[in-house]
């Protein structure tokens, strides 16, 4: 099994807002689950086929398929909503209104109350009009929110790219996991091969008399053996492959497998980049801190905006109106037009005493300006110490490399020899299988250690912005 670890950097609401987030809320999950739909839509066209993925495959169907990266998505969708929204409050709204009255009335001759001999009827009036306002100055209050917005909505898309890398790193893992043990069933099944035609030769030796019973059994014992091992290796490939289905969020009835490279680039010799060059260039490259900068630039923004305040407010109003009234003597349309009044008008609000309202926002703000920088900061120290894991785990696994090929190399020789020595019936039975099994575990030494390079040059390179290769 492939083992390497990965390391990764993580007022009383009044009810008219409190219903607000609550509808927020529910389109949030309605649009989730509408996305979710369509993630299964296109998983169904799998069902029942039989796929093979490379790498970059399989990493491109988990970044278009990812929950987490669609419910990203999603976020990144909300957040462009929002920005519209603070474009268009800096232009005028518009509203019409109409009331339409039904009125009865019952009185006498006099006009002094109700009489069996009065009169009664019905009054109809009604009143209608069009108004309109437009913000000229809240103290910069609108523009700050609408650059704010656009940094949100440049977070959203760095949050993405950040679960995007996430993904990659996860996938590349589950991948060369399967890679490895694809290759250890190569060795074992030769292993088994050889160990068979080896207990073929010794039964007839045995046949024969040439050689005794417990030599015979001690290597149908190694057969077993070697199958056993071989079986165990398969049902771990099974494990991995189902590992990475579920990373890929595959259905359970898709024959899937992986592609397996022709050649894989393996050199302990290759030059390693420097870490501080390598944790310069992730500074430059990495989402997180870019998100980090991004939300210490949207906590200024709230200090802006909260400083808006202390500065008065200029909104410009005009509303057109009219109305009528039966009974009045004069037509409808008379009535409207006689009746037609315009109005325009300016509103000036000046903040006098605010009981520290306004200097408990800037306050606050100012504060999560402060913390934002403490989550930056923090933010590259989990980064670089990342890097500087990365960096380590190169260095180890190259050492490791080099000592595994080395041992496998003369292992691998001392078999040679060993089982030619048997094969002519000059070898010991119990210092041949001592040999096998030291070339057994030089071989799975080597396997794991090759892996454990490629998988850590890989995550090194990524962190320093280079895209995963095999």
């Amino acid at each position: 099994m492939l083992k390497f670890s990965l390391y990764h950097p993580n007022e009383f609401q009044p009810s008219s807002l409190y219903n607000m987030l609550l509808k927020l809320k529910f389109t949030c999950t309605l649009l989730l689950l509408l996305g979710l739909t369509r993630l299964y839509a296109q998983d169904s066209t799998l069902v029942g086929k039989t796929i093979k993925w490379d790498l970059s495959q399989c990493i491109d169907y988990a970044k278009k398929n990812n929950i987490q990266i669609n419910s990203l998505r999603l976020s990144k969708q909300l957040s462009q909503q929002d920005l519209e929204l603070a474009r268009a409050a800096k232009l005028p709204d518009l509203s019409a209104s109409a009331t339409q009255n039904f009125s009865h009335y019952n009185t006498n001759n006099n006009g002094s109350g109700l009489n069996n001999n009065g009169n009664s009827g019905f009054v109809a009036s009604g009143n209608y009009g069009v108004n309109s306002s437009v913000t000229l100055f809240n103290g910069g209050l609108l523009n700050n929110t609408i650059s704010q917005k656009g940094l949100v909505l440049q977070s959203s898309n760095l949050n993405i790219l950040q679960q995007e890398n996430d993904i990659t790193l996860q996938i590349t893992q589950a991948y060369l996991a399967i890679l490895l043990d694809k290759e250890n069933i190569l060795y074992n099944t030769d292993l088994v091969n050889t160990t068979i035609a080896q207990v073929k030769l010794e039964q007839q030796r045995y046949d024969v008399g040439s050689v005794a019973r417990k030599d015979l059994i001690q290597l149908q014992a190694q057969q077993a053996a070697d199958q056993y091992t071989l079986t165990n290796l398969k049902n771990t490939q099974r494990s991995d492959v189902l590992t990475l289905k579920q990373y890929l969020l595959l259905p359970s009835n898709v024959d899937f497998d992986i592609v397996r490279p022709d050649t894989i680039v393996t050199s302990s010799s290759v030059a390693v980049t420097p870490l501080n060059e390598a944790q310069d260039s992730a500074y430059r490259t990495r989402p997180e801190i870019k998100n980090g900068q991004l939300g210490v630039q949207i906590s200024q923004y709230d200090v802006a905006k909260a400083q808006a305040g202390y500065l008065p407010s200029l909104v410009a109003g005009g509303s057109i109106g009219s109305g009528y009234a039966t009974g009045s003597g004069s037509g409808y349309f008379n009535q409207i037009g006689n009746g037609l009044t315009e109005q325009i008008g300016l509103t000036l609000a000046i903040p006098i005493f605010t009981r520290r309202v306004v200097r408990t926002q800037v306050e606050e703000a100012k504060i999560n300006v402060q913390q934002s920088k403490l989550d930056l900061q923090n933010t590259k120290y989990v980064l670089s110490q990342t890097v500087e894991r990365a960096y380590i785990n190169v260095q180890n696994a190259q050492g490791q490399y080099d000592a595994a090929n080395e041992e496998f190399k003369y292992s691998k020789e001392s078999y040679r020899i060993a089982s030619e020595q048997l094969k002519v019936g000059v070898a010991n039975t119990v210092d041949f299988l001592l040999q096998k099994n030291l070339y057994v575990q030089a071989q799975q030494a080597f396997v794991q250690a090759k892996y454990n390079l490629i998988l850590s040059l890989r995550i090194y390179d990524f962190y320093r912005g280079q895209p995963i290769k095999l």
